[in-house]
């Protein structure tokens, strides 16, 4: 057991090493005047990857071009000069969509840097173990180790990102270890539209598969494409904020077509909109939120999360071609036949329901899984135990503005926070690196605001 309570730093460990974790790390370390100690968590061999980054796939790229996606927001070229440095871009087109998995290296790299910079003063300890629970202490709280092991700290941060189990029955996440190799004349069927769509498509063309690809949603709708955009110009006075949603949609839309008559594009509002998407779902009411899961979020998604052009390209020829069949309807369920499954689907506006033979079942269901039944034994342990609980809509955990985890009488706990998609209940925009390192750049604050109390009360 590691004890950091009687140290006059905060210490502050983090469970989970891929984007959020290592991001959250960086804007730990990155402050001068404090002098908090940093544990990362991380299960999988190398830190910086986690599910999106772990790729090994050049047809995976990032769905933001370079110059947003640095780490830091107060440096937003510190990405591109990475690029730039090591000859992975060309200096006059910073515009490009890179593979995922150099993203990947540039997050291992900015925390090889802070281990380096940090290797004598010990702020900065990384641990690849599995993390099994998480236990309060007098003053702080207990990491517990699969290995037996444990870290005692003052501060404990969830940053444990996606779902990485399906949550439906007879189905697989791609590239993990149960997707194994196809027959490529199979007919396969994806859950989900959207972007992870689209990654399960290109990693099944990669392979090489010939056979039939049904993808699944409530609408059938598939992301759009990216352009150059010029985001508009907006103030928080200019949002209706707080408003039931049918007014604020035709408000949206109201702006869109002003912005259409005057020369621009929709891309121009959905892009002008983003540094509010978090204060516009704050400002909701519940019942608000709930609509929009239910009936708005799929004709957002398409042209918020949206394809770069190239593979667009791909996508929209693989329809016509026949290769990819985009349906609109809903999975009843699933039955194992052999060696191939049995998937039960009623399509959209209809009654009657139809029974299809696949090989495999693909989940890329994104945002729909509940966290009280998480695949995560840690998170399901935290919400089992009552030290957490899932947010009204059970899309994540309930956490505070601050990222506080609040537990099952309401109380928001001092010692344990969490980030990234864990809290997109509270802050619904939270999976793509420049809202990530924003939240992650408020947490660091306030922990170092701790710090700096902690010496002062010494």
């Amino acid at each position: 057991m590691s004890d950091e309570h009687n140290s006059r730093r905060l210490s502050v460990i983090i469970i989970g090493g891929g984007a959020s974790g290592v991001v959250l790390a960086a804007h730990l370390l990155r402050q001068s005047k404090t002098d908090l100690r940093v544990t990362l968590i991380e299960k999988r061999p190398t830190f910086g990857q986690g599910v999106a980054y772990s790729t090994p796939f050049s047809d995976h790229v990032l769905n933001v071009t370079a110059l947003g996606m640095s780490a830091f927001a107060d440096d937003p070229e510190h990405f591109w000069r990475w690029l730039l440095k090591r000859g992975l871009a060309q200096p006059d087109k910073p515009q490009t969509y890179v593979p995922r998995y150099v993203y990947g290296d540039y997050l291992a790299d900015i925390l090889d840097d802070l281990h380096r910079s940090h290797a004598t003063t010990g702020r900065l300890h990384l641990v690849r173990e599995f993390c099994t629970a998480i236990m309060p202490t007098p003053s702080g709280v207990e990491v517990q180790l699969s290995n037996g092991s444990s870290f005692i700290g003052h501060v404990a941060v969830l940053a444990v990102g996606h779902e990485e189990e399906p949550t439906r029955g007879n189905s697989v996440k791609p590239g993990l270890a149960a997707d194994t190799p196809l027959d490529p004349d199979d007919h396969v069927l994806i859950l989900g539209t959207g972007l992870s769509m689209v990654d399960t498509w290109l990693l099944l063309e990669r392979r090489g598969h010939r056979g039939r690809i049904t993808a699944l949603s409530r609408r059938g709708l598939l992301p759009l494409a990216h352009h150059n955009s010029k985001p508009i110009r907006l103030d928080s006075a200019d949002i209706p904020l707080g408003t039931e949603l049918s007014y604020f949609v035709r408000w949206f839309r109201d702006l869109v077509r002003d912005t259409e008559r005057a020369g621009g594009d929709w891309r121009d509002v959905v892009d002008g909109l983003r540094p509010f998407n978090r204060q516009i779902w704050q400002s909701w009411p519940a019942s608000a939120k709930r609509r929009f899961i239910e009936h708005t979020r799929a004709w957002w998604d398409i042209h918020r999360h949206r394809m770069p052009p190239e593979i667009h390209a791909r996508i929209s020829q693989a329809v016509v071609s026949g290769r990819l069949e985009p349906k609109a309807g809903k999975l009843l369920g699933t039955q194992p036949a052999g060696d191939r499954v049995l998937a039960t689907i009623r399509p959209r506006h209809q009654m009657s329901t139809e029974t299809i033979e696949v090989a495999r079942i693909y989940d890329c269901t994104g945002i729909s899984a509940d966290r009280s039944n998480s695949s995560n034994p840690l998170v399901r342990s935290l919400v089992n135990r009552g030290i957490a609980k899932p947010d009204p809509l059970r899309i994540g955990l309930d956490v505070t503005s601050d990222c506080a985890v609040i537990d099952n009488s309401g109380i928001a706990s001092g010692r344990l926070f969490a980030v990234g998609p864990l809290t997109r209940g509270t802050f619904f925009e939270i999976e793509a690196i420049p809202d990530i390192r924003v939240q992650c750049a408020t947490l660091a604050e306030l922990l170092t605001h701790r710090e700096l109390s902690m010496r002062r009360s010494l």
